[in-house]
């Protein structure tokens, strides 16, 4: 993107920033606002009565910086609305962004938007947002699907994707579209308020112009001390804030005649947000299931049966399980259904055509199951790693897979943060049955030397760990293919030492990752710990590599 703004985009942009408690980080949010440019007219950071030094942080920036101005909040609101509202009231320039105050604009962002918006005559211009993990830096792009191309959208059909994307960071807006539709965040203590901003945006029906750069760098701090409110998903009152949050924005889209949009938006829900807090129940305890259980249902109790079949496969499954449920149990292979990689245990009830949950629950119908393609399917591929081999079972589903006949299988090992592996083995893979023979299967037996893959691995931290996962692609006789990560076998996990011509020795821990999948944790070397681990390097030192 173009740093320099063309002249007639000079001063057309007012950029809210709002800040809490975040003294440390808040400089580098304006400093990335001011280097926008000339398109940036001015930047309005809010304080909300901030109990450390925030306040300070900002006036002496404003000192030095002209076109920063400071609003400080007398009381603290209790949420992210009421200070963008000020920031609103207090702007000047005809359209305006938001910027929170950990978070950065990268070059050139501002001067696309409001480029586009200008050249469109839109009220409204988007581009991509980022989700950058620290201190990894990895990028993952938000909605990525949604701004891959220029664009201008304003027809209904057009616009009725958006309400998957409910930041309202990644956007600017013509202020004076705002006023006349009233727009404007709900005030106080009000969480998830981008879901109720963004649907009186939608509600409007402006027309929308796409930028497909990147404009707004999320950053995600898992480590930190205060976790955003979209980390912060340990408390059931978390889940409890985000339905009551997507009931307004339905709610919303209703009363301004947007039945699309509203439904629109209840599917969303059941493809992002269900999925997204079911996975990590098996995180939880059994009395935050109970009540994350109950409080799911009274919610999904409003929606109809063609907003819940518009979902994708794994979504609509859960919530036709979850209204079927007459009490909390499952829960924990509902969580493996709503991973990433999504995962199907058993057992399995009923005929492809036919696929229910289980047999204490036929009208929690599994539709598709005999329709959708291998790769769309919940399948499991267990796994159990081993020193100088890795062991691998394709585990049939309402007999999807007895019907394609798995024959070979590429394991990839993929350092954590790649996107390609930097290693594949390619095995044969052979029919079974289990013990029973009612549950077919397929196997196979992949080399594996790790002491050859750690030097292709990202480094992490001083003492140069590395992180590596697995995947797999399974390829069938009719041609068809299927790729998902490892499944442990539970028990079989362990921690090793491994002899190694370059290294001397390599420590290596198997563990589960939060999504159910197997990774290895690899440390060469290890002068720090080699007292601890020399029995077991004796134990392990005639292992084959």
């Amino acid at each position: 993107m173009s740093t320099v703004p063309p002249p007639e985009t000079a001063g057309l942009l007012s950029v809210v920033v709002i800040a809490y408690n975040d003294e440390e980080l808040v400089g580098e949010a304006i400093r990335s606002a001011l280097d926008q440019g000339p398109v940036v007219a001015e930047v309005v950071a809010v304080d909300d009565r901030s109990g450390d030094g925030t306040a300070g942080v900002l006036d002496e920036l404003a000192a030095l910086h002209p076109r920063l101005r400071v609003v400080h909040r007398a009381e603290n609101s209790g949420g992210c609305g009421t200070p963008r509202n000020d920031g609103i009231a207090a702007a000047t320039a005809p359209y305006v962004m938001f910027l929170d105050s950990d978070d950065v604009l990268p070059p050139g962002a501002a001067e696309a938007l409001v480029a586009a918006a200008e050249r469109h005559r839109a009220p409204v211009a988007v581009g991509v947002c980022v989700r950058r993990e620290l201190p990894e830096g990895r990028d993952v792009r938000w909605q990525p699907a949604l701004y891959r191309e220029p664009a201008v959208l304003e027809t209904p059909e057009e616009l009725r994707p958006l309400v998957h994307d409910t930041l309202c960071v990644n956007k600017v807006y013509d202020r004076a579209f705002l006023d006349a539709h009233g727009i404007r965040f709900p005030d106080g203590r009000f969480v998830y308020e981008d879901f109720l901003f963004t649907a009186r945006v939608y509600a409007a029906a402006p027309r929308v112009a796409v930028v497909p750069d990147t404009v707004y760098v999320w950053h995600v701090r898992r480590s930190a001390a205060q976790l955003s409110i979209s980390l912060a998903r340990q408390d059931v009152s978390n889940w409890r804030a985000r339905t009551a949050a997507h009931r307004a924005a339905v709610e919303t889209f209703a009363e301004a005649g947007r039945t699309d949009l509203a439904a629109a938006c209840r599917t969303k829900f059941l493809d992002h947000d269900l999925r997204m807090y079911a996975r990590d129940l098996r995180l939880r305890d059994a009395d935050h299931r109970a009540e994350w259980w109950e409080v799911t249902r009274e919610h999904l109790a409003g929606f109809r049966e063609p907003e819940i079949a518009a979902a994708v496969a794994p979504a609509r499954w859960a919530a036709r399980f979850l209204l079927a449920a007459k009490e909390p149990c499952d829960l924990l292979r509902l969580s493996r259904l709503c991973a990433k990689p999504g995962r199907l245990l058993p057992p399995y009830a009923g005929t492809p055509a036919d696929a229910v949950w289980s047999e204490d629950l036929p009208e929690a119908r599994l539709d598709g199951m005999d329709r959708l393609p291998l790769g769309e399917l919940p399948l499991v591929v267990d796994a159990v790693l081993r020193p100088g081999d890795l062991t691998l079972t394709a585990r049939d589903l309402y007999g999807r897979l007895a019907e394609a006949v798995p024959c070979t299988a590429e394991v990839g090992f993929l350092p954590r943060g790649g996107t390609e592996p930097v290693h594949t083995e390619r095995i044969d893979l052979r029919a079974g049955t289990d013990g029973d023979g009612t549950e077919p299967h397929w196997t196979g037996r992949a080399p594996v030397r790790l002491n050859r893959l750690v030097g292709a691995g990202r480094r992490l931290g001083r003492r140069g760990v590395q992180l590596w996962d697995f995947t797999v692609t399974v390829t069938c006789a009719n041609g068809e293919s299927y790729t998902t990560a490892l499944r442990p076998v539970a028990g079989t996990q362990r921690r090793s030492v491994l002899p190694s011509s370059r290294y001397g020795v390599l420590l290596v821990q198997q563990y589960t990752t939060a999504n159910g999948s197997l990774a290895v944790r690899m440390v060469s070397g290890a002068r720090d710990g080699f007292r601890v681990v020399r029995a077991r390097f004796r134990r392990f030192v005639r292992s084959p590599q």
